[in-house]
């Protein structure tokens, strides 16, 4: 399937594809999966966060197989949009050639395990969770007026 035909096709770049980017994945699929193909990757993968899997089964979403995968894998594959979640992946994210669509939106890194109470750090994810949760709402609003434009 060529790209703009069908679902449209999102990658989400973040630093090591272990929170941010996984669960803004978990979130596109799960609210708009009929609309958007959605892969995430990072730039130095690492292994997907426990509290990132935790926070996303409180809204009924299941990552859990979800794994972290190199930006390198997609390389030479084409995206209608291509979404940065941290600045870091901003800055080193390979460009995408074609008509995929760079946006950026930092959102802050969760902390690492062991930093802090566990309490302390599912705030942050929920927090993180919640604020991807609204921005996604906007962009798949903005993204589906801009295709019927087209």
């Amino acid at each position: 399937m060529e790209v703009g035909q069908g679902k449209l096709r999102v990658l989400i770049i973040c630093t090591g594809n272990s929170a941010r980017s996984q669960m803004a994945e978990g979130l596109l699929r799960h609210y708009a999966g009929d609309v958007f193909e959605v892969e995430s990757a990072g730039v130095n993968p690492g292994a997907v966060r426990p509290e990132a899997i935790e926070v996303m089964k409180e809204l009924a979403i299941d990552i859990s197989e979800h794994r972290s995968k190199s930006v390198a894998e997609f390389i030479g594959k084409d995206f209608d949009y291509v979404i940065t979640v941290c600045d870091n992946a901003r800055e080193t994210c390979p460009l995408f050639p074609g008509k995929a669509r760079h946006i950026h939106q930092s959102f802050d890194d969760p902390p690492p395990i062991g930093a802090g109470d566990y309490n302390s750090r599912m705030e942050v994810f929920r927090r993180v969770r919640d604020e991807m949760r609204e921005w996604l709402k906007i962009f798949v609003r903005e993204a589906e007026s801009d295709r019927a434009h087209r």
